[in-house]
C-alpha cells in the first residue's frame, strides 16, 4: 500500500510545481503586453502599433485618452505618443505627452541610499509607474519638438520650463552628472527664436555641459556679444574673450533656418532574466535582508529580475543633404547609453530586492515543512510537498516589473542650417546593421523664420 500512496504524493508534487509554472506564465509582464506594439513598429508598421497600443488603452483611435488610468496607463501613453510623434501627428502626440507626464511620478535614483529603489523595480508594478530621469528628461524634450515642427513657440516655451524645473532638480542632487544636453539645446533654440536672448544663451551653456555643438558656434557667438554672457562652457566653447565688438553684438541672425532633428533606433527594454542563486548573491550581497543560508533548502535555485535586452533596432546613424550639399548631423544624446547606465546603478540593488523576496519565500516554506512533517503518513515526503506548494504559489504570484518606455530613440541627431528663405530639399539616410532607409522632404522656410524637419525612426 505503501508504494502507491507515495505515487500519489509525487503526482501531487508534479502537479504543485506545474500549476505554480502554469500560473507564473499566465501572468504577464509589461514588456509581454506591449510586444505586439514593438512588433509591428519593427517591420515599419506604425499604423499596426498605433493599433496594438490602443488595444491595450482600451480605446478605438488614438483622438481618444483612456477614461481610467492604472498603474501603467501613463506609461503605455507615452508609448502612443512616440508612435505619433513618428507618423507626424504632432498634436495628438503632444497632448499624450502632456496628459501621460501628470500620471508619472519620479524614480529619484540620485537619492536612494538604502536601495529602496530596488525594491520597487522588482516587484512593484501594482503601483504607479515611476519614471527615471532619462524618460522624464526627453519627455519635454520630445515634445518640444512637436511644438516647434507645428511652428508654436509659446507650446515649446511652456515645455522648456517644465524641463529646466527637472533639469534643476538633478543638477542639485546629481551635479556630478550632466542631464538633457538634448532639451538644453532644444530650450535655447526656442527662447532664440522668441528674442529672449539671456534665456538662450543660459540653455546653450547648459547643452555645453556634455558636448560641444558646432552648429551652435554662430548663435551663441552672436548671443554672446549681445548679452554680454561669459559662463564658463560658453568661453571655453568660443575662446577664453568671446567677440564682444559692435560688429558681433549687431550680427543678425541667418534669413532663415532649417533645424533637423532625427532619432534613431530604440533604447533597451527589460524582460524578465533568471540567474542562479549564488551569482545573483554574488552581485548583490550588499543590498540583501535576511539570511541567505535558509535558501539551501530551496526548491527553486534560480533568482528571476528585470534585465535589459537589446531592442534589434537596425539603424544607428544617419546622412543629411541639404539642397544636393551634405550636412553634418552632431549627435546630441545617446539615450541608449543613459538608460544602460541608469540600470548598472540599479542593478545590485534590483537583485538584491529579488533574493530578499525569495529569502521570505523559502521561510514560509520552511513553515509548511515544518507543519507537513507532522504527518503521520510519509512526513518527509508530505513536508516537501507543503513546502514546495508554498513556494511554488509566491513564485507564481511574484514577477519582475519590466516596465519602461520601450518606444524611446536610442540616439537623437541635429542639425541647424542657415539657408536662404524659400523652397528647400532634404534627404535624411538611416544606416545601421540592418540596412539603409531614405527619407525626403520638400520644406518651405519663410524670410526670417525658421522650418523643423522631424525624422524618427522607430524600427
Amino acid at each position: 500500500m505503501a508504494r502507491p500512496r507515495r505515487r500519489r504524493l509525487a503526482w501531487a508534487l508534479a502537479a504543485a510545481l506545474t500549476a505554480s509554472g502554469a500560473a507564473s506564465a499566465a501572468c504577464a509582464t509589461y514588456s509581454d503586453r506591449t510586444e505586439a506594439a514593438r512588433a509591428a513598429v519593427s517591420a515599419g508598421d506604425l499604423q499596426g502599433g498605433e493599433k496594438a497600443v490602443n488595444k491595450l488603452l482600451k480605446v478605438k483611435r488614438s483622438d481618444d485618452l483612456p477614461t481610467k488610468w492604472g498603474s501603467e496607463t501613463g506609461l503605455t501613453v507615452l508609448e502612443r505618443a512616440m508612435i505619433l510623434h513618428a507618423l507626424g501627428l504632432y498634436k495628438l502626440s503632444a497632448r499624450d505627452l502632456q496628459a501621460a507626464e501628470k500620471q508619472l511620478e519620479l524614480l529619484d535614483i540620485a537619492r536612494d541610499g538604502a536601495g529602496q529603489i530596488g525594491k520597487y523595480v522588482f516587484s512593484d508594478s501594482a503601483t504607479k509607474y515611476k519614471a527615471p530621469p532619462s524618460e522624464k528628461l526627453t519627455l519635454n524634450a520630445i515634445n518640444m519638438i512637436n511644438y516647434l515642427a507645428l511652428g508654436d513657440l509659446s507650446g515649446a516655451r511652456v515645455e522648456a520650463k517644465r524641463f529646466t524645473v527637472m533639469r534643476r532638480y538633478f543638477a542639485d542632487y546629481d551635479p556630478e552628472h550632466a542631464h538633457g544636453a538634448f532639451g538644453s539645446y532644444l530650450a535655447g533654440f526656442v527662447h532664440e527664436r522668441l528674442g529672449e536672448d539671456e534665456s538662450a544663451i543660459r540653455y546653450y551653456e547648459e547643452a555645453l555641459q556634455e558636448r560641444g555643438f558646432e552648429h551652435l558656434r554662430a548663435p551663441i557667438t552672436r548671443l554672446a556679444a549681445r548679452t554680454g554672457f561669459t559662463g564658463p562652457r560658453v568661453r571655453d566653447f568660443l575662446g577664453e574673450t568671446p567677440d564682444a565688438s559692435p560688429g558681433a553684438a549687431q550680427a543678425k541672425p541667418p534669413e532663415a533656418e532649417i533645424l533637423v532633428v532625427v532619432n534613431v533606433g530604440r533604447v533597451p527594454y527589460k524582460v524578465p532574466e533568471r540567474i542562479p542563486i549564488g551569482a545573483a548573491i554574488g552581485l548583490a550581497h550588499t543590498y540583501i535582508t535576511g539570511d541567505t543560508r535558509v535558501l539551501e533548502h530551496s526548491a527553486f535555485k534560480v533568482v528571476v529580475y528585470p534585465e535589459l535586452a537589446p531592442s534589434g533596432a537596425p539603424f544607428e546613424q544617419a546622412k543629411l543633404t541639404v539642397d544636393g550639399q551634405e550636412v553634418g548631423l552632431e549627435l546630441a544624446t545617446n539615450l541608449e547609453a543613459e538608460v544602460v547606465a541608469e540600470y548598472e546603478e540599479l542593478r545590485p540593488k534590483i537583485i538584491g530586492a529579488a533574493i530578499s523576496r525569495l529569502i521570505v519565500r523559502a521561510i514560509a516554506a520552511e513553515g509548511a515543512r515544518a507543519a507537513g512533517k507532522q504527518s503521520k503518513e510519509s512526513p518527509n515526503l508530505v513536508g516537501f510537498l507543503a513546502a514546495a506548494a508554498v513556494e511554488g504559489a509566491m513564485v507564481a504570484a511574484d514577477r519582475p516589473d519590466t516596465r519602461s518606455w520601450t518606444l524611446l530613440p536610442a540616439r537623437v541627431y541635429l542639425a541647424r542650417i542657415p539657408v536662404r528663405a524659400g523652397h528647400h530639399t532634404l534627404t535624411v539616410d538611416l544606416q545601421g546593421p540592418g540596412g539603409r532607409e531614405r527619407r525626403k522632404a520638400e520644406i518651405d522656410v519663410p524670410a526670417a523664420g525658421f522650418a523643423v524637419l522631424d525624422v524618427t525612426s522607430l524600427r
